[in-house]
């Protein structure tokens, strides 16, 4: 197909790469202070409103989001939690981080938190967005006046954006990242050696929390979906192939690992999706280059282990949709100036904790019996010393320094 751009340029202030939780929050909040923007996305609109993801949202996120008229549904829909349960050395331990802190967890799809967001943007705040599109480009990030420009689809022609700021919220794998020029930033990498295989089951949930395994025979999570379906997670090598992963053996292990004396025995079914994810971390620094903002996994990835990922994303996406607003609407940069430095305290601090809960959940299963001894210890201490609970507590929940 040929493609032609003899359009005139538009022209929005803001243009937001991505259409996932940072991306479509940028624009929400955008929208409501009344600073026009566009928002491009390569996948339809069907597609992000279903595709699955992780969907623990820590208190803050959730009320940041609640301030900015983001979490009606949410409120109404999402599961709270107020403890988990750690099962190691053939017992059950519960960790009620809700009597330490008075905080909670929601549990929200992401999927379901991206149709919100997408509707309240589009349909209820009028925004303007381009799903489907391909070959996104940008040109001129360090001029006052930056270009991105695409093929749509449907046309078949490229088209051109002019704009005052770029938000870079299109993930690990989009443009944006890949547009700053070389040396600009550092990336800082981490890869843990471990797999997990994720799997969702036509189950209801066996516990009323969130579960963590530790065997010796690898890490294994449960947790609830929705009253019909269950996430569970099992360590394995990296880059396993699912199809090695048979339903009998799926569920063999997942009894194994899971097993403690008196535990109700798991509710099994069909298993309706198995991908291994690999653990890796990478964190980009700083997250500017010229009008170019980066946010969510196009700044920085964290591995599922702290299920930090979406909340990152959040806190990113506020932060920067309030630095342009004042900008664009009072001329002020105060908070543009801090945003990366301000967003990747955050993120280093949720990298740290991902490293040190690692060890938690996939010591024991190392064959180094230093390890495992000391991922016990660990745990042990998280039942036997109040001071210990309490730290847990504020970095599980992300406490220790508000939005």
């Amino acid at each position: 197909m040929t493609t032609s751009s003899s359009r005139a340029a538009e022209r929005f202030p803001v243009v937001v790469v991505g259409a996932g939780p940072a991306g479509l929050t940028v624009g929400c909040v955008l929208r409501a202070a009344g600073v026009d923007c566009l928002v491009l996305e390569t996948e339809s609109r069907r597609f992000v409103e279903q595709r699955p993801r992780a969907g623990v949202i820590e208190e803050w996120a959730v009320r940041g989001l609640e301030r900015r008229g983001l979490a009606g549904r949410l409120l109404e829909r999402a599961q709270r939690h107020s403890e988990c349960e750690f099962r190691f050395g053939g017992e059950r331990y519960r960790f009620r981080y809700g009597e330490l802190t008075g905080c909670h967890h929601w549990v929200y799809p992401q999927h379901f938190l991206v149709t919100d967001l997408v509707r309240e943007y589009v349909d209820v705040r009028g925004g303007a967005v381009r799903f489907g599109v391909r070959d996104v480009r940008l040109r001129g990030l360090d001029t006052e006046r930056p270009e991105v420009s695409y093929t749509c689809a449907e046309a078949g022609e490229r088209r051109v954006v002019e704009c005052a700021f770029v938000a870079g919220c299109d993930g690990a794998r989009g443009v944006t990242r890949a547009a700053v020029p070389a040396g600009r930033t550092r990336i800082a990498r981490f890869d843990y050696g471990i797999g997990w295989l994720a799997l969702l089951a036509e189950a209801p949930p066996s516990a009323r929390s969130v579960v963590f395994g530790m065997h010796p025979r690898g890490f294994a999570g449960h947790m609830q979906r929705s009253p019909d379906t269950t996430r569970y997670y099992l360590q394995c090598p990296p880059g396993d192939d699912p199809a090695n992963w048979s339903h009998e053996r799926v569920w063999d292990e997942l009894r194994e690992r899971l097993r403690a004396a008196d535990a109700p025995p798991l509710n099994e079914g069909r298993l309706i999706e198995k991908r291994v994810l690999d653990m890796h971390n990478y964190v980009v620094e700083p997250m500017v280059s010229g009008r170019l903002f980066l946010a969510g996994d196009a700044a920085h990835l964290t591995a599922p282990i702290a299920a930090k990922g979406m909340n990152l994303a959040l806190h990113d996406a506020f932060l920067l949709a309030d630095g342009l607003v004042a900008r664009l609407r009072d001329g002020d940069d105060t908070l543009l100036a801090r945003y990366s430095g301000a967003c990747l305290a955050r993120v280093w601090d949720y990298q740290e904790f991902s490293g040190w809960l690692s060890e938690v959940y996939h010591g024991t299963a190392s064959g180094d019996p230093y390890r495992a001894g000391s991922a016990l210890a660990r745990l042990r201490r998280l039942f036997d010393s109040p001071v210990a609970a309490a730290a847990f507590a504020e970095q599980y929940l992300g406490t220790r320094t508000g939005e």
